[in-house]
């Protein structure tokens, strides 16, 4: 079974490839043409939760991910694969959950517009980091060619520079920003669902096969994230709606990105693309029951 699963490969041709970089940009930009560079402030304005929230999202989820695959063993794609997702930045329906949870929304976007904009160079630099402490993954990231500069390239592409034409926009013309932002954030998410419901139509066989050995790994990944990252909240003492951005922050990955460096770099390897689609799936499934949880049973002050 461990052989079947590190050579599995999933059925994603270079058009789909185009058009996930392409929702994935645009959902950026629609992000973006809501955000200003006041809301830089909100990082400097609240800054021990804000440090708390870096520390989380750079350093407390790859440091569980790695004791989670020490503990676990999974064969080596698929520990790739949850290295690779907490390398990736906070996900963009982070700042959604938290304003559902009455977190701190200002927090959640200053955090989510910091790990975006060092995205291009944070991720690889972690992806290496964090790989080459595991045997296992240290051997599969050595056995592909990993191109550094083209891997900032595609992050800068997809991510950084999206954020920065929205921005401006928003900026340069507000009126126009305010007509389109919505549309455009609803036909770029219903987008991205039809790309990834397409890719999960065409390969129904590998994923019925293959998925009762990623759930659980998703499982725990994700909520010891969501869990540690609350528990790092209360240590801090930073407050409860901060409590509750920085485990909603630490928990919400960016695993569209997730998806597009497997396609470009690791040759559409089946086990890591099964782990970041059914992370993707269940981080919108557990943000929103995290949420309505922190919002009912956790009140912020």
């Amino acid at each position: 079974m461990q052989q079947e699963l590190d050579l599995i490969k999933i059925n994603f041709d270079a058009d789909a490839l185009q058009m996930l970089n392409l929702a994935l940009a645009v959902i950026m930009f629609g992000i973006a043409l809501s955000l200003k560079r006041s809301d830089f402030r909100a990082v400097v304005s609240y800054p021990k939760a804000a440090l708390a929230g870096l520390f989380s999202q750079y350093l407390l989820l790859p440091a569980i991910t790695v004791l989670l695959i020490i503990w676990l063993q999974p064969i080596p794609s698929l520990a790739l694969g949850m290295v690779l997702i907490a390398a990736c930045p906070g996900g963009n329906v982070s700042n959604f959950f938290t304003y559902l949870a009455k977190g701190n929304v200002a927090l959640s976007v200053g955090l989510s517009m910091v790990s975006t904009l060092a995205a291009f160079v944070v991720t690889p630099l972690q992806l290496k980091l964090w790989s080459s402490l595991l045997p296992q993954t240290q051997a599969l990231y050595a056995s592909v060619h990993i191109d550094f500069w083209q891997l900032v390239k595609i992050v800068m592409t997809i991510m950084v520079l999206p954020l920065i034409a929205g921005m401006f926009v928003s900026k340069q013309w507000p009126a126009v920003a305010q007509k389109i932002k919505k549309p455009i954030k609803v036909a770029s998410f219903v987008l991205l669902l039809i790309i990834i419901a397409a890719g999960l139509a065409a390969n129904t066989d590998v994923f019925s096969k293959y998925y009762q050995h990623v759930v659980y790994l998703v499982f725990l990944h994700n909520g010891l994230a969501l869990f540690l990252g609350f528990l790092l909240g209360l240590a801090t003492g930073i407050g409860r709606a901060a409590t509750k951005t920085i485990s909603i922050e630490t928990g919400i990955q960016n695993t569209g990105l997730g998806l597009v460096l497997v396609f470009n770099f690791f040759d559409g390897n089946g086990a890591m693309a099964i782990i970041a689609a059914w992370y993707g799936i269940w981080h919108i499934i557990s943000g929103f029951l995290v949420s309505l949880l922190f919002k009912q049973f956790y009140k912020s002050e």
